[in-house]
């Protein structure tokens, strides 16, 4: 039998400070969020332009070509945006959105009227004969026609072929026409200025090749500004897209939350109204459809919520989550079960143990509230809430049974002299498991794995879900650590591939966001959390 080491003398106190931290860390996290932000007030509550799509409610896809919103939905936007906004800009002239020059005039609001091009010709030719047909009905309403939006960026229409629509709605119509992308394209392809009245540039601070963190991001706008007004002398320079998103996926040191959204808002407000320089702001409403295209992100650039609510005030502090209470909550709920769950059929006596199980519940309440809050602005159908519940229930079964074994160890007196029983290896369907949490373990490093894989592969849009995947991976920790008076058995070669497979995955994300992204760093941590007790148990068979 191993001797009692030094280091397992320090086992114990080693997992009480990781338990007490959990439970720290939960409630501290719930707290955070619902602190009011203290935020420079906005000079004005009035914006002048704003990106306007009516695709807000559920099921709605601008990308269903039978999609159509009625002249009367449409009416009732416009009315409620022009008491905050003089102009507002479309994308395309179909769906619905045709009727949206004439309306917005009779609410005293301009129109930059957009016309969508993509690769079919067929469908670009119907779009530029609509806007023709606008142009000449409600001309005075129209502030001026955006012909494509994003062609370049997306590589769906060559630079001379763009032009020569352009060129074509120009010609034919003495509204100012422009072309709008992302600044950048206008610096690769500056000859499409000659066939513009003046030049649309978007910047999105967030979504820059190098992200850009939310206390920079109208000093870049600025500069960016200011630079392409070098680049282009003499021409009139709009900018077609600025905003900021509240939810989502941190990139970097640009986090999407709903403060940096208001202060964002805010400040570009404040710099706005310094400067001689025509804006448009996106967008009205969060469109929950983009999430198809540019995960959770993408449906939250709204100042108004899906539901047409304003998300937040333009003065005085904001809070990030409202109700941050009811995770607390969460966390008693969550201690309360873990009691009662881990005094069923318990081997151990004395407080230590109820402790700890309370210690666990509490952390573990606060996890899945988060894993919740995730979902809330993720899941995009049943099937994604059915799928993520499933997977959470999961995740708290582990807890669950992994906090039984955790309070027992804390809860039996260290004993030098005990000879701890050699664990029994279990064979099922044909595999070798080292003990009853093998199965458990192994489900959850090749999840983990799975979803790393995405990450470093293909994570631009996807979250870290932080919440759901701390339950396992403190867990499996937790009880690595007190298993100190145990027999070391070779863990399963698919459990040592995966384990090499969870670290590496996870420093590459850390280094794909350069180091900058905290969240990164945290989900680093979770890979090592289950993947070290792993490898460790790996190189402790191999020695002895």
């Amino acid at each position: 039998m191993p001797p009692l080491t030094p280091y397992a003398r320090l086992a114990r106190p080693l997992a009480w400070i990781l338990l007490v931290a959990a439970a720290l860390f939960g409630a501290g996290y719930w707290w955070t969020l619902g602190r009011p932000i203290p935020l420079p007030d906005s000079p004005t509550t009035r914006i002048a332009c704003v990106s306007y799509a009516p695709f807000r409610l559920k099921g709605e896809n601008p990308m269903d070509p039978h999609a159509f919103v009625s002249r009367e939905r449409v009416e009732e936007d416009l009315k409620a945006l022009s008491t905050r906004f003089d102009c507002v800009r479309t994308y395309a002239m179909n769906q619905g959105l045709e009727a949206v020059p004439d309306i917005a005039g009779r609410y005293g609001m301009k129109v930059l009227m957009g016309v969508w091009l993509g690769r079919d010709p067929v469908a670009n030719e119907e779009q530029i004969k609509l806007a023709l047909n606008a142009a000449r009905r409600d001309h005075d309403t129209l502030r001026g026609i955006v012909v494509g939006n994003e062609v370049l960026l997306r590589g769906e229409l060559s630079p001379k072929a763009l032009g020569a629509y352009i060129a074509r709605v120009n010609a034919a119509t003495d509204v100012p026409v422009t072309y709008a992308d992302v600044w950048e394209f206008w610096k690769k392809h500056p000859e499409l200025a000659k066939d513009t009245d003046y030049i649309t540039i978007h910047i999105l601070p967030y979504w820059e090749d190098e992200p850009v963190a939310p206390a920079d991001a109208v000093h870049h706008v600025a500069d960016v500004y200011q630079a392409m007004k070098k680049e282009f002398p003499g021409k009139s320079i709009m900018i077609g897209e600025t905003g900021w998103p509240s939810q989502g996926r941190t990139r970097r040191d640009a986090s999407a939350s709903l403060v940096n959204e208001a202060r964002y808002m805010r400040e570009f407000l404040n710099y706005a109204a310094t400067v001689d320089m025509p804006y448009n702001v996106i967008e009205a409403f969060d469109q929950p459809w983009k999430r198809d295209l540019e995960g959770t992100v993408g449906g939250y650039w709204g100042i108004f919520d899906a539901d047409a609510k304003p998300k937040f005030a333009m003065q005085g502090p904001i809070v990030e989550e409202p109700r941050w209470a009811w995770a607390i909550g969460a966390g008693g709920i969550g201690a309360l079960l873990f009691l009662i769950v881990g005094a069923f059929r318990r081997r151990w006596h004395g407080a230590s143990g109820w402790i700890a199980l309370i210690l666990a519940g509490f952390a573990t309440g606060t996890a899945l509230a988060a894993h919740a809050r995730l979902l809330l602005f993720t899941a995009r159908n049943d099937v994604e809430w059915a799928t993520g519940a499933i997977i959470a229930i999961l995740a708290l079964l582990t807890a669950l049974s992994l906090s039984r074994a955790i309070a027992s160890r804390l809860a039996s007196p260290v004993n030098p002299v005990a000879i701890a029983p050699r664990p029994v290896e279990r064979r099922r369907l044909g595999i070798d498991w080292s003990d009853a949490f093998t199965p458990q373990r192994f489900f959850w490093m090749f999840v983990l794995t799975l979803y790393g894989i995405l990450m470093v592969f293909n994570g631009r849009y996807r979250d870290f879900p932080i919440g759901l995947f701390a339950l396992p991976c403190v867990g499996f920790l937790l009880l690595a650590i007190l298993r100190t008076r145990e027999y070391i058995l070779m863990p399963m070669v698919e459990e040592r591939l995966l384990g090499v497979w969870m670290v590496g995955l996870g420093v590459a994300v850390v280094v794909q966001e350069l180091g900058a992204n905290a969240v990164s760093w945290g989900w680093m941590l979770l890979n090592l959390a289950l993947a070290l007790p792993v490898l460790l148990a790996w190189y402790r068979a191999r020695r002895d």
